[in-house]
């Protein structure tokens, strides 16, 4: 087990290693808050891909608008990290930025909710989800209504107020309906699962879970699908079909480790440990149990933590009293630091408030208030809105006219007879570094479209395809194009897309963005508008 132990110290350390460049964009940034700045540290989340796009502020953007978006991101960085206390530092500190009428402080304030979550701090959870959800209901977008509807109700439901959470489930599932997006209904069919499971309804919790399954199949969203997967597994041994439980546990706890996604694969340690305690195979679930706890308290997950060493101490009962009483020891111990009387009435308290009446009524003073605070704040923000505005259509008009241009040498490259498919291939050889200009486009081009069904075509991806590093393909890719390999990737699939619409009008817009790469079509339609100027379904009916 002491091996185990390195190996997870060492994936945390090179995640922290990964964030060395954030820190330092940050600590540069709480210096001195100016538009360089910022920048800069939107130029390292571009680096780490974890934004689609650069990101460019207006000379003269004041601090307050600069500190709310730095901080904001900052803080969805460190989340996505598994950093919950740098998550919830940042976002504490960018929350006060925005204006009580600003829609996009519901985004700060889920974000607060599901850090919480994490943090096991459920009353201070609510609090915020609630928030969230007030602001949404007001705004109308069923789409939204339903994404922070589903945060609030798994709260409730990690705080044992599952009957409650059912109702709010209900009700998020509802305006999913409305919204027509099969990503976001997957992921509320997901939460029903772990819903119905939590009340004994094992059988319901295992249909929302297929369900679920089916919609990631077709959105071809793998990581997600092991999600979904897991959640059949805690239906499955609610219904004791223990070896099928087991048997998705062990194919899916490999995949999320590799992943990277530590907090899943915690919990699948957890439920596949539980699978072998449910069919008597006590030594054989001890060392997934022992591995989730330690996972679970560098996370600081009281809530998880708890269940491991409690299934520690039902797995050493037989085998070693002394160690079943030491797991006993603290199990009682985290219960009674997580579930305090505080938290469980502020819980109450909350569900006590929350009904789909109260959401919805109309807060006559708050909204007066807003539109006395739009009047006044729109004299003085006006100029600043404006230049904003203008600056931003301009970058958007450069970017497009770039995309443009690099789709058609993308296009031209396809069309080039010199250039076919068995000529490229003698002329570059499959590995390497070899070959002209042109020849090497037609490679990265090729594996890019091999790889797109699959989802595997990211810059590393590409790089080891090709039998380079990832400095090295970056160099060559710019010399060849002079574009960035993920400006390069994205003018591929467009290339893509542009060709089945007009060649397979059979195709449903969905089934485009899968076939392109696109986890959702709400995606892939924004990036086809933004260079095409029309949707893909617009586009369409002109062919």
């Amino acid at each position: 087990m002491r091996l185990k132990a390195t190996a997870i110290v060492l994936a945390f350390l090179t995640t922290a290693g990964a964030s060395a460049d954030i820190d330092k964009a940050l600590e540069t940034f709480d210096e001195q808050p100016d538009v360089a700045t910022a920048t800069g540290f939107f130029d390292e989340l571009l680096k780490e891909e974890f934004i689609d796009e650069q990101v460019r502020f207006p000379i003269g953007t004041p601090p307050d608008s600069l500190q709310q978006q730095v901080w904001y991101w900052a803080a969805e960085w460190f989340y996505d990290k598994q950093q919950y206390e740098k998550a919830e530092a940042y976002a504490l500190k960018a929350l006060p930025k925005y204006h009580p009428s600003n829609p996009e402080k519901a985004d700060c304030l889920n974000t607060l909710g599901c850090i919480y979550v994490r943090l096991s701090d459920f009353k201070q959870a609510a609090s915020y989800a609630r928030q969230s959800v007030e602001i949404e209901m007001q705004g109308g977008n069923h789409d939204r209504i339903s994404s922070s509807l589903n945060t609030l109700a798994g709260i409730y439901m990690a705080g044992y107020q599952a009957k409650e959470a059912e109702d709010i489930i209900l009700q998020a599932l509802a305006h999913a309906e409305q919204a027509d997006n099969p990503g976001r209904k997957a992921i509320i069919l997901g939460m029903a699962s772990e819903i119905y499971h939590t009340l004994g309804n094992d059988e319901k919790a295992l249909s929302y879970a297929e369900q679920a399954i089916e919609l990631e199949k077709q959105l071809n969203r793998p990581q997600k699908l092991l999600i979904r997967l897991s959640q059949k597994g805690s239906a499955l041994l609610g219904l004791h079909r223990y070896e099928e439980a087991e048997a998705i546990y062990r194919q899916i706890a490999p995949q999320l480790k590799q992943m990277g996604d530590y907090h899943s694969y915690a919990i699948a340690l957890n439920h596949l440990g539980m699978s072998l305690l449910c069919q008597e195979r006590q030594q054989q679930a001890i060392p997934y149990y022992r591995e989730a706890a330690d996972l679970f308290s560098r996370m600081g997950d009281l809530y998880n933590e708890i269940h491991s060493h409690r299934g520690l101490y039902e797995s050493y009962w037989e085998l070693n009293p002394d160690s079943a009483k030491i797991e006993l020891d603290r199990f009682d111990l985290l219960k009674d630091s997580l579930y305090t009387h505080s938290t469980a009435e502020a819980l109450s308290r909350y569900n006590a408030e929350f009904s789909n009446d109260v959401l919805q009524q109309e807060n006559k003073e708050v909204r007066q208030a807003h539109r006395r605070t739009i009047i006044l704040g729109t004299v003085l923000l006006l100029l600043i809105a404006v230049g904003a505005w203008l600056a931003i259509l301009y970058s958007r008009r450069r970017w497009q006219r770039q995309m443009q241009e690099l789709i058609k040498e993308v296009e031209k490259t396809l069309s080039n007879s010199s250039l076919k498919r068995e000529d490229s291939a003698k002329e570059l050889p499959l590995k390497g570094v070899g070959g002209s200009e042109e020849s090497f486009l037609m490679r990265v081009i090729e594996a890019v479209n091999e790889a797109m069904p699959q989802g595997n075509f990211g810059v590393e991806q590409i790089a080891a395809e090709l039998g380079m590093s990832v400095q090295t393909f970056r160099r060559r890719l710019f010399d060849a194009a002079g574009e960035s390999p993920k400006s390069f990737i994205q003018a591929i699939q467009m290339e893509r897309a542009v060709k089945l619409l007009s060649e397979k009008p059979d195709l449903s817009i969905s089934q485009v963005a899968n076939l392109c790469g696109f986890d959702e079509a709400s995606s892939f339609g924004h990036t086809f508008r933004r260079i095409y100027g029309c949707s893909p379904s617009e586009y369409k009916k002109t062919r």
